[in-house]
């Protein structure tokens, strides 16, 4: 039993993948649910040993996350394990509640509530609730999912509560938890076909909606952060963002890198959703920048019917990402496109005169090649006049992947011809000074 500063974990040796583990399991799908408070000293036991107990039937690893938000009347546990060890193991705690409940009558009754990343909830509910009402009826639970509005820049579970017997609760899980593993295993696969962002440490940008680290301690949003955070990534994965991280297909996103690690984006999105991405007293749009580690500004309209406002942001590669990504996203989240659009982004990245031909290619060899690859359009517009940087634009039209694969493949031949330039300068001879 170890105990560090904010949880205490409990497990058994190579049960997530150290050093009798296998590798792969540090990208499952944990389980994770919330537990009255009163019950996390009958659940840990006498000296550790009920939890113990259930790490070592269970052969997983148990994390409670007792320290965090003191004065909470709910802790997070979060379990580690195989699909069957994690049921197994919240099938073992929920018997404890029950039983501490019925000797205690502190509580009625104990349901189980599952805490999972909003960017999986969707496919858990399926079209029209269609999924989550088959979950009820075939285990005779309720089921209720807590609202967005619950949601925070620093917070992305939903809690979804499931009310019956400890039997039926135990039924419910099951089914829930394999939805939201097949979304998520989707999810991984799908990134790990797709090369988004060359040089990119994808695990930092908390692309995975599983237990990889995405955010600094800081405090002041819903208490102290800490390793609650590690499972409320903001950026869903790649398979989520034709859905989650929509823009309107009017909408333009505008590029230019300033320097070798800032990038300047100019994101275009509509008036109405302004207030949104600003929120209350500018909460969420300050929470953004601090999460993103970039700065992130809303210009001033040209006119007030403009249907679109434009959001410059600046910062490093992986500061873009997020930010752009959290900015769609919340867009979906409030509605402002449906789940049925198939919504795709224009992009403009400002390029080197001298790459834009490297860009388009001998007879429009590369150009083609890069929409090949990328599923984005590729277009270098004709008959531009370089700007006072002697830059043009290329257009990249495509959903969030396509473009971002588009972008860095793109962001690779301007390097290209620079490196050729530079090489170049060095090999030409500096005239000679005449003699006097």
């Amino acid at each position: 039993m170890g105990t560090g500063s904010r949880e205490q974990e409990f497990g058994q040796p190579g049960a997530m993948g150290g050093p009798q583990g296998p590798r792969h399991r540090q990208q499952e799908l944990p389980l994770r649910i919330l537990v009255p408070t009163q019950f996390v000293g009958a659940i840990i036991g006498k000296e550790g040993l009920t939890i113990k107990n259930i790490t070592k039937q269970t052969q997983s690893k148990v994390d409670i996350h007792r320290k965090e938000n003191a004065g909470a009347t709910e802790k997070a546990i979060t379990i580690h394990s195989s699909k069957e060890g994690c049921s197994q193991a919240c099938r073992m705690i929920l018997e404890i509640m029950e039983k501490e409940a019925n000797d205690t009558k502190i509580v009625e009754e104990v349901p189980l509530k599952i805490l999972t990343n909003n960017s999986l909830v969707g496919r858990l509910i399926g079209k029209e609730g269609r999924n989550l009402k088959k979950i009820e009826q075939d285990t005779g639970t309720k089921i209720t999912i807590s609202s967005l509005q619950d949601l925070t820049i620093y917070n992305q579970e939903r809690t979804i509560t499931v009310r019956g017997g400890v039997e039926e609760c135990c039924n419910a899980e099951v089914e829930i938890t394999k939805k939201l593993r097949e979304a998520h295993e989707n999810d991984v696969a799908s990134l790990n076909q797709t090369n988004v962002m060359p040089g990119l440490n994808m695990s930092a940008l908390g692309i995975f909606s599983s237990g990889l680290s995405v955010l600094p301690p800081a405090s002041g949003l819903r208490g102290s952060l800490s390793a609650s955070a590690n499972y409320s990534p903001l950026l869903g994965p790649p398979s989520l963002l034709g859905s989650m991280y929509g823009v309107p297909s009017s909408g333009a996103l505008s590029l230019q890198q300033t320097t070798a690690e800032q990038e300047v984006v100019y994101l275009f999105v509509p008036t109405p959703a302004v207030g949104a991405l600003i929120g209350k007293k500018g909460q969420h749009i300050r929470e953004l920048a601090h999460y993103a580690g970039a700065s992130i500004k809303i210009a001033a309209p040209d006119n007030p019917d403009d249907p679109e406002r434009m959001v410059i942001i600046t910062g490093p590669p992986e500061g873009q990402f997020k930010a752009q990504g959290r900015i769609y996203g919340k867009l979906k989240e409030e509605n402002f496109f449906t789940a049925k659009e198939d919504v795709k982004l224009e992009a403009h990245i400002k390029v080197p005169l001298t790459a834009a031909g490297r860009v388009i290619g001998k007879g429009g060899k590369t150009v083609n090649e890069l929409q090949n690859l990328t599923s984005a359009e590729v277009v270098v517009p004709r008959d531009q006049t370089p700007d006072e940087n002697d830059e043009v634009f290329v257009k990249i039209i495509g959903h969030f992947f396509a473009s971002q694969t588009a972008q860095r493949k793109i962001r690779e031949i301007i390097q290209q011809v620079k490196q050729q330039e530079r090489k170049h300068q060095q090999m030409v001879p500096t005239p000679s000074q005449p003699s006097i």
